[in-house]
């Protein structure tokens, strides 16, 4: 039986900046749990899978009674590891929450899937402004540049757009939760190895683009905190205990 959708969250353990990313707890609990415990606020426990590599990430999934799929090591990137997983679960659209995203904001799950119910044959991504020009120009942070109807022209870690002048004026971030369908993931997948400007940005939705297929970015909030750095899990702390306190 096909599934209208399901969320998938890939977990990777050898993170370069930060190994064993998913097992790091944050505040006494993993952060790969988190992540599926705000996933949890929205859907049932039937719809989420984790979607990994390492034997270590399915002990804990089987441990919290969270469905785990096995995925090859050979896998390039965390949509590469759905396209694996939508060959054993079939779906119309595959919704990705990153396991680096452990306060993702329910809300925007919530909208993301509204928007794919409704347009299930898009690729679907979120964004939202960018006000501190210390995130624009960050190099873990993509930035994306789209046209007036929402498909994305651009991504890059790179600051853009910027002026001629250096200047940091209007810039938008990509919130890395995503809507991604079946037929979509087949194509993305029959490339086996990363494509030029996905390869040279590390941004793996350019490689639909490169494609030839659309992305179509929606507005997102500006809650969510994905976890690159030891920075980055800081302000996720302060974060949680700043809304447990309120």
């Amino acid at each position: 039986m096909i599934k209208k959708f399901i969320i998938v969250i890939p977990a990777r353990y050898n993170s370069s900046r930060l190994p064993g990313k998913p097992l790091i707890k944050i505040l006494g609990i993993p952060m790969l749990i988190r992540t599926y415990q705000q996933c949890l606020k929205v859907v049932s426990r039937d719809k989420i899978f984790i979607a990994t590599d390492d034997k270590r990430i399915q002990k804990l999934c089987d441990d919290n009674n969270m469905s785990c799929v096995m995925t090859s090591k050979k896998c390039l990137t965390g949509t590469d590891r759905i396209a694996e997983l939508s060959k054993k679960i079939k779906a119309s659209f595959y919704i990705n929450i990153q396991g680096d995203e452990p306060i993702c904001d329910t809300g925007d799950i919530k909208k993301l899937i509204k928007t794919a119910k409704k347009y299930p044959n898009r690729i679907i991504n979120g964004y939202t402004k960018i006000t501190d020009k210390k995130l624009f120009l960050s190099k873990h942070i993509p930035k994306v540049v789209f046209r007036n109807d929402g498909r994305l022209l651009y991504q890059s870690r790179s600051p853009i757009p910027i002026s001629k002048k250096g200047k940091f004026t209007h810039a938008w971030r990509q919130v890395c939760i995503y809507s991604l369908p079946y037929k979509a993931l087949k194509i993305f997948s029959k490339i086996k190895q990363k494509t030029i400007l996905e390869n040279i940005e590390d941004c793996e939705l350019i490689r639909f683009l490169e494609l030839g297929l659309e992305v179509y970015m929606i507005k997102m909030s500006n809650n969510s905190i994905s976890v690159d750095t030891k920075k980055d899990l800081i302000k996720v702390i302060k974060n949680i205990n700043y809304l447990s306190k309120r």
